[in-house]
């Protein structure tokens, strides 16, 4: 099978010629592991596109370490926030949110989101076509809740959202209208998947009672969804926490493919509801105890007994790879090295 084809196989819960696998290139792991990383990816290659013009990321101006030559940076978005870093590579935290007064949202405006014509286009339409002439092929989308929680503190975000305030729905509407011109775009590209993402759990529970999550985003996200739906593309969401009592509300509204955090879940439950609700599972080896307390033996045991308790030899599952900083390198090898060996017939 050519890439695509595995993944559209597995998607549709029938067996794949071998186990799909996506890899991210997380800039922290590559900068921490270097070239040997690098290669190593490389060498394994994925569904998902041509790894030939990966690269070592850029290493940190002089400018973003602190006097004690700790990496220590600040960076305002072109959404207004300013984030502070303090792991190269790592998603940072906000610490001045533009929206924290509210008077300024009459003149705030998210960026303008990239055309759906013009030379640019063209030339990224161009790539898509090649690009899914093999492989398949992701558009973005977007985040609601998670971009509310860096224009606005966290706390004010939940309590807005919990009483419902005109304020908090004009936020709401405005990312809206961002988040559907990803959309338009990536359906002009004719993506196979459009991806979406909010962490809406803790470890044990929602953030949100699920009755305020299904007023407040369920419609949102039905919005956005229906016309990916209505093109025959596949609506891919990750979330981290507990959110098992949101997955029938996924499918319901056309989630196709999900990330979740496995840890979160009995995995056997997990394997079971989303088979029944037609989602297909995208499994992220445990980046926590498996990846940097285990042994690289435990590391290889692991990621094969996930792949049997999720039955991804017979669909509905992909393996999705991504190396943290933390991570021993062997333990990276290992993962690696173990999805090369299940995939031996590419």
């Amino acid at each position: 099978m050519l890439s695509r084809e595995r993944l559209l196989q597995a998607l549709s819960f029938q067996p794949p010629d071998v186990i799909p696998l996506q890899i991210h290139p997380s800039p922290g792991g590559l900068y921490e592991h270097g070239g040997k990383l690098l290669d190593l990816m490389k060498r394994c290659g994925h569904d998902f596109g041509d790894l030939d013009g990966w690269a070592l990321p850029e290493p940190p101006p002089p400018q973003d370490y602190d006097p004690d030559g700790h990496y220590h940076a600040f960076k305002r978005d072109e959404w207004g926030t300013t984030w502070e870093y303090r792991l190269f590579g790592i998603w940072g935290h906000p610490v001045a949110w533009p929206l924290n007064d509210l008077s300024n949202l009459r003149n705030w405006a998210p960026p303008a989101p990239a055309p759906c014509e013009g030379p640019e286009f063209d030339a990224a339409k161009a790539a898509a076509d090649a690009h899914r002439r093999k492989y398949f092929l992701i558009g973005y989308g977007g985040s609601l809740f998670e971009k509310m929680y860096s224009l606005r503190r966290f706390e004010d975000v939940l309590m807005d959202i919990q009483m419902d305030t005109p304020e908090i729905n004009q936020i709401a509407d405005k990312l809206m209208e961002n988040t559907q011109a990803n959309v338009r775009r990536a359906l002009a590209l004719e993506v196979d998947a459009v991806f979406f993402g909010d962490d809406f759990g803790t470890q044990k529970a929602l953030l949100l009672p699920p009755e305020v999550w299904r007023r407040f985003f369920k419609p949102r996200y039905k919005t956005l969804f229906e016309p990916v739906r209505k093109a025959g593309k596949h609506v891919f969401f990750h979330s981290c926490g507990s959110i098992g009592k949101l997955l029938e509300d996924f499918s319901e509204i056309g989630v196709t493919g999900i990330w979740p955090q496995l840890t979160a879940f009995e995995p056997a439950e997990l394997a079971k509801h989303c088979r029944e609700l037609g989602i297909a599972l995208q499994l992220h080896p445990d980046r926590g105890d498996l990846m940097q307390r285990n042994t690289p033996a435990e590391v290889r045991s692991g990621v094969r007994k996930l792949l049997d308790i999720f039955d991804a030899s017979h669909g509905g599952s992909w393996l999705y790879i991504e190396i943290d900083p933390g991570f021993p390198f062997e333990n990276a090898q290992a993962l690696i090295e173990t999805a090369m060996e299940l995939r031996k017939q590419v």
